[in-house]
């Protein structure tokens, strides 16, 4: 089962309202008094843990396995953490099936399933008990079908894991009789619990599978910002609650437009501006404080730059070739920014953040170290794997502009 912090442990290793306001762009008394941060005591270290980046230019399965199992014995391997338990798998395929640039969602802005199927096998190889693959679609159909419509080989997954992997859509309860309700140990930035399928608490294990994206919401998403699809339309769609509900997430979470339903918990009420800028970062962080991350695995072989998907009208295909991992989501995704080209220590509202800098927020919460000379990279050295997707700092679209070309949807 996922370990639940006392406030007294995060306490002890939280940064506090002062590194918040030190990280540039939102410093002053002044900001300090209209915007909230939460208030807690500084800490003696910040956690950190290596990061690994493996060259890795080929999704041929074979490549995969080597690739992978690699990246995981620099990081620690994984028999300890997963022998004879329950894994849950967070993968990122936003949006659907579609396509980028003529290019299918698993080369562009989805996780390739070939990775999946390497992880996997990893995972039966260290004596995994079973393994579930978790996410939100925007289909009533049953999640294999919808991933098999994407061009993905469910067959080779399933024998990959040696049969025990199955698959569940969490865009609502599912098969669970309740939601599980997650609480943010610092209280939250926004939101100081999430009410989401019973499958992200009933586990012992979760490991989120992420693409190497620019994001017009977050400037990056990476491990951290996957589990932002961990909210399920249900609750936190237009129109919530309905069990059935397909729309997206826009109003309530995004926009602030829409307040979430009776007896889902409220976003807190202390000076947090009504705006996707706040908002989303905030919502990405306190979804990490709700349920943490146990492994980080990061898909940059192939991505797309300008945007998360499709409906971001800038977006193209890029290839960086890398492939990253980490126990430290937080640490992960740093490396993973830097190596994109971008400054992961780059202050609120500066390149490449649109809004606040969710690694900042974060960071400042005592999650993990965001300063890539601070943080041991193995394999591949960050100064080779740098792939810059944005170097000529262009500006993406407000996000506003995309709800129409996502079919009234907004991405995970």
């Amino acid at each position: 089962m996922r370990r639940h912090f006392s406030r007294r442990e995060f306490l002890a290793t939280s940064l506090g309202t002062a590194g918040v306001l030190a990280a540039g762009g939102l410093s002053g008394a002044e900001v300090a008094e209209k915007v909230y941060y939460p208030s807690v005591k500084l800490p003696v270290a910040v956690p950190t843990a290596p990061v690994a980046i493996q060259r890795c230019r080929s999704y041929d399965p074979a490549a995969m396995r080597e690739k992978l199992n690699a990246a995981l014995n620099l990081t620690g391997g994984l028999k300890k953490l997963v022998a004879n338990k329950t894994v849950s798998i967070k993968v990122n395929v936003t949006g659907g099936p579609g396509t980028l640039a003529d290019l299918p969602g698993y080369r562009t802005y989805q996780i390739h399933p070939n990775l999946l199927a390497a992880l996997c096998a990893a995972l039966a190889d260290a004596g995994a008990r079973r393994m579930i693959v978790l996410e939100s679609q925007y289909s009533t159909k049953p999640p294999e079908e919808v991933l098999a419509d994407s061009g993905w080989d469910i067959r080779a997954i399933q024998s990959a894991s040696g049969n025990r992997v199955s698959f569940q859509d969490t865009r609502n309860r599912g098969k669970w009789p309740q939601y599980s309700r997650l609480s943010v140990p610092w209280g939250g930035f926004l939101f100081p619990a999430f009410d989401v399928n019973a499958a992200y608490e009933k586990t012992d294990v979760l490991i989120s599978v992420a693409k190497l994206k620019d994001h017009l919401c977050t400037g990056v998403t990476l491990s951290i910002k996957n589990l932002f699809g961990m909210t399920p339309s249900s609750l936190y769609g237009r129109d919530a609650p309905q069990e059935d509900l397909l729309s997206n997430r826009g109003a309530i979470l995004h926009n602030g437009t829409t307040p979430v339903p009776v007896a889902v918990p409220k976003e807190i009420s202390q000076h947090v501006p009504r705006h996707w800028k706040y908002r989303v970062p905030r919502i990405t962080a306190d979804c990490l404080g709700a349920r943490p991350i146990d492994l980080a695995i990061i898909d940059g072989i192939e991505s797309a730059r300008a945007g998360e998907g499709p409906w971001a009208l800038k977006a193209r295909p890029i290839q960086p070739g890398l492939l990253l991992a980490g126990r430290n989501p937080l640490c992960t995704d740093a490396v993973a920014t830097a190596a994109m080209g971008y400054d992961p220590l780059a202050g609120h509202f500066q390149f490449p953040f649109p809004g606040e800098n969710h690694l900042r927020l974060l960071h400042s919460v005592g999650i993990g170290e965001i300063d890539p000379k601070n943080i041991e990279v193995r394999g591949l050295p960050l100064k080779e794997a740098v792939h810059s997707f944005n170097p000529k700092h262009e500006e993406l679209e407000e996000p506003t502009a995309y709800d129409a070309h996502h079919h009234g949807r907004l991405p995970a």
